[in-house]
């Protein structure tokens, strides 16, 4: 059995599995396909030609402990979901997320409140982007990813799995911190091989290239290939590698 509000809005075609939940003003564009146990929370955007795994959850309030650095006083928008991305199974996007057209999101993934992802964008299984992060289009995050709040991840840039990224360079022991967390930005183009981590702050610029397995403590250049613990520059990216002659 299904609960439909009835100050929702289905378009044409849309078909669903069991025990689905849509809150009050909920609209889903035609040829929409939705799973079992599926819950779209209240004012949740669904474009056409979507297709929504079961047990995911959209639009998901977020819960704040005594000491988070977000508060509860915030308004969050409604999440939205653009015309014919697929979100696999157990995924929780929160409320306050836009997400850009055909971006495919994978099993279990987690998107945080206050985040926006582009089009045609994978991001992989497992993979959580935490709060006021932006991730544009064409990029590839692939599975177990931890993309840190506050960070910014330009066109084209490829994230290999298990990769970490941090904001918080005094690791929650002092009040400076307060005001002085920041994300990592990767430019058009980066890319990060598989169980790097980016240390607070980092910037790798467009064609940047970090090693697999690297530990990044300071910006990469552009067009450069860093490598080791600390990540030193082995080399300038091959031309054939570079984005323009892709």
């Amino acid at each position: 059995m299904n609960y439909i509000s009835e100050k929702s809005n289905l378009g044409n075609n849309v078909t669903m599995g069991y025990f689905v939940v849509i809150e009050d003003d909920v609209v889903i564009g035609d040829n929409c396909t939705i799973g079992s146990n599926v819950v779209l929370h209240r004012g949740t955007v669904i474009g056409g030609n979507v297709r929504i795994d079961d047990n995911t959850v959209i639009g998901k309030q977020p819960m704040r402990s005594v000491n988070s650095i977000f508060k509860n006083e915030e308004k969050l928008i409604p999440a939205k979901i653009s015309e014919g991305c697929i979100i696999g199974t157990g995924v929780i996007i929160y409320c306050g997320c836009g997400i850009g057209e055909k971006t495919l999101i994978a099993d279990t993934a987690v998107i945080r409140e206050n985040v926006t992802v582009g089009s045609k964008t994978i991001i992989g299984r497992g993979t959580t982007i935490e709060n006021f992060s932006n991730v544009r289009s064409n990029c590839k995050i692939q599975t177990n990813v931890y993309l840190t709040a506050y960070s910014e991840v330009y066109d084209y840039v490829f994230i290999g799995p298990c990769v970490t990224t941090s904001n918080d360079n005094y690791a929650a022991r002092s009040k400076q911190r307060f005001g002085q967390f920041k994300g990592v930005t990767i430019k058009k183009g980066g890319r990060i091989g598989a169980g790097a981590v980016i240390l607070p702050g980092i910037t790798i610029h467009e064609d940047g290239f970090v090693a697999a397995g690297s530990v990044v403590t300071k910006d990469v250049e552009g067009g450069k290939i860093v490598v080791g613990n600390p990540a030193k520059v082995l080399r300038y990216v091959p031309e054939e590698q570079l984005l323009k002659n892709q």
